[in-house]
């Protein structure tokens, strides 16, 4: 079985993880999610966490690079609905203020 599989709806603008985000799935997760960014143009890419059961320092790694790589082509990456231990990692590590999760996937695409 896959570390992490990946849906993709709302025509790209929605990226749902299911798994595990660590040093294994980050690579791939990054590939996808840029490849994404780069379709959304300046549209907002969200990133569904409610199905991510696991989130490692890798994994963070990634967000911030899609992140990254989003405000440079002049868009967005907005996160929605981060599971319990992806919330208490975003705040032990202060990424919260960063990448500014959203309670909603609906919340995250109004903005």
């Amino acid at each position: 079985m896959l570390e992490l599989d990946i849906d993709v709806r709302e025509n790209g603008r929605v990226v749902r993880p299911h798994g595990r985000l660590t040093m294994v799935s980050a690579r791939p997760f990054r590939e996808r999610v840029t490849q994404e960014i780069a379709a959304a143009g300046e549209s907002p890419v969200i990133v569904d966490l409610s199905d991510v059961a696991f989130i490692d320092s890798s994994g963070l790694g990634a967000l911030v690079a899609c992140l990254k790589t989003a405000r440079q082509g002049g868009g967005d990456l907005r996160l929605a609905a981060p599971s319990e231990q992806v919330t208490m990692v975003l705040g032990l590590t202060n990424l919260d203020r960063v990448l500014r999760p959203r309670a909603t996937v609906q919340d995250a695409l109004d903005g």
